[in-house]
């Protein structure tokens, strides 16, 4: 048995996708021995519902991971969340269980609020890490409140405003696991998670 995680991000570009995917890759290592986990950037989230249900039939031996963001704040658990979203309206497959969905709540950049070290010493000169929102669980924060927050502390700095593609897979690499799991009760469940799947898989 493998563990597989299938990933929302990297849009349609291949070179996009292999920044994405060596990205959760480099993050998720901080935590799981190299080697013991395979991710897979599918592009949009609707592309990565349905990478995971072919992989469902196609990897049936293997642990299938879904890892999408959940867009809204989260409060059933994951698989009612993305059957109840509107344009998402996912209904689990059979042989899924609740441990298979995965979300990042409410997006990936939110886990970038969790370490303002790593923020401030990425953008240098000019970041305005004082205007970041100041709640400590970053799940609380709307999606747009954190990307607005992002692009105003960084506009001033040389690398210019926060650009998902340019700046995010870098960010990605850089953050603390730990940090991130104690500002993400769901980034906690993830890590958990695969902590578990990858030592059975072993």
């Amino acid at each position: 048995m493998s563990v597989r995680i299938y990933v929302e991000g990297g849009g349609v570009q291949g070179s996009t996708k292999s920044d994405c995917r060596q990205a959760f890759r480099l993050f998720f290592q901080k935590f799981l021995p190299a080697g013991s986990f395979k991710v897979i950037a599918s592009g949009g989230r609707s592309e990565a519902f349905q990478d995971f249900c072919v992989a469902l039939r196609q990897h049936s031996e293997d642990f299938v991971i879904l890892l999408v963001d959940s867009e809204d704040a989260v409060t059933v658990e994951p698989w009612e969340h993305l059957r109840n979203r509107v344009g998402d309206n996912w209904t689990r497959p059979a042989a899924a269980t609740n441990d298979q969905a995965q979300l990042m709540v409410r997006s990936m950049e939110a886990w970038f609020l969790a370490d303002r070290a790593v923020l401030t010493a990425y953008y240098g000169q000019g970041f305005l890490g004082s205007s970041l929102p100041g709640q400590t669980n970053v799940e609380n924060i709307s999606k747009q409140d954190v990307l607005a927050a992002l692009e105003h502390a960084s506009k001033p700095t040389s690398k210019g405003k926060y650009h998902k593609t340019q700046h995010g897979f870098d960010l990605l690499e850089l953050i603390d696991p730990n940090k991130v799991r104690l500002g993400s009760g769901h980034a906690s469940r993830l890590f958990n998670v695969l902590t578990t799947a990858t030592a059975a898989a072993a």
